[in-house]
């Protein structure tokens, strides 16, 4: 289900349904500041960096998780990633095996994520950082509004391109809290996009930043592909599917169909056949993300090329500031 356009007019301009939905938004604004002002059910004993939002959906959580697991595994720290899951097991706690568990089980991010650290699937947070044995460090997927954890750090993740839309929190437009509660509690913003989205995002949000401010782009890793003038059908059940669509085009793909999907849809063998059968009709290549591939059966996986794309900061230092103030 695509947001309505109206969540993304200009900050100043919210436009006539937001104002008519302003009083629910109010009342879900004081919702979520009665719940964040809880107090933590779980203080773990090691550090527990999240990666929130406040937005609703996607704004690139998925790939600065596995970024920051690669990063501090890689300086010999034991990570656990504890995610809620998307999928029909999300009540957990339940560790993540991905030869055993499908999409459907646990989640597409979910086995995404385990590739790279011991992960955790658990609808109820606390439960899920209680379940955690043997890390030194936990990664909190998402929570920038649940309080059941206590957080060492907490980073909020957004895509530049559409920053916090207009501004209003849910129904009124596309934010879980206002913008400046959220990053009143955030010790870190990093915006994720191309360097004219970046411009823009800082001159329609630059004065509403209070934390450090960092900055990132999503950038395809190099498989040896070539893609230039490959021609492709791409599907994409991602919170942004235009970003992986506009990686193939960057990539130099002839990109013949192109079919958005609600995120996390599941991708019946139905769906597949008929994308499949569209891409031979056209003498195309079907091709989609990573976090789409896992969520196909293994003899759609074998007929589908991904594009895998990485995480780039631009200047890590300030992170690693903070990472180092926890002895990480």
């Amino acid at each position: 289900m695509r947001p309505p356009e109206f969540w993304q007019n200009p900050p100043g301009a919210p436009g006539l349904r937001a104002r008519m939905l302003a009083p629910l938004a109010a009342l879900a604004t004081q919702m979520t500041a009665r719940r964040v002002a809880r107090q933590a059910e779980v203080v773990p004993p090691v550090p527990v960096i999240c990666i929130g939002n406040i937005n609703l959906g996607g704004t690139g959580k998925t790939p600065v998780t596995i970024a920051l697991a690669e990063k501090l595994s890689g300086r010999g720290h034991r990570v656990c990633i504890v995610t809620r899951g998307h999928g029909g097991s999300e009540a957990g706690p339940l560790r993540v095996d991905p030869h055993l568990h499908s999409a459907n089980e646990v989640g597409d991010e979910a086995l995404l994520h385990a590739a790279f650290a011991p992960t955790i699937v658990a609808r109820d947070r606390a439960a899920g950082v209680r379940a955690v044995t043997g890390a030194d460090v936990i990664l909190l997927d998402d929570g920038h509004q649940n309080p059941a954890v206590a957080k060492a750090l907490s980073l909020v993740i957004v895509d530049a391109a559409r920053g916090f839309g207009n501004g209003r929190v849910f129904p009124a437009g596309p934010l879980r809290e206002p913008v400046t509660s959220g990053l009143a509690r955030a010790d870190l913003l990093l915006s994720v996009g191309a360097a004219e989205p970046q411009d823009e995002f800082s001159r329609l949000w630059g004065h509403a930043i209070a934390c450090p401010h960092v900055t990132g782009r999503l950038e395809p890793l190099a498989t040896g592909m070539d893609w230039s003038g490959q021609r492709v059908v791409a599907f994409a059940g991602i919170g942004d599917p235009a970003r992986f669509f506009a990686t193939l085009d960057g990539l130099g793909a002839d990109r013949a169909e192109s079919l958005a999907l609600d995120d996390h849809r599941p991708i019946s063998d139905t769906l597949f056949k008929r994308l499949a059968a569209r891409a031979n009709a056209l003498g195309a290549q079907l091709v989609c993300t990573e976090k789409d591939a896992v969520r196909l059966s293994a003899d759609a996986r074998v007929q589908v090329l991904t594009v895998p794309v990485r995480l780039v900061v631009d200047d890590w230092s300030e992170l690693d500031s903070k990472l180092a103030a926890l002895d990480l």
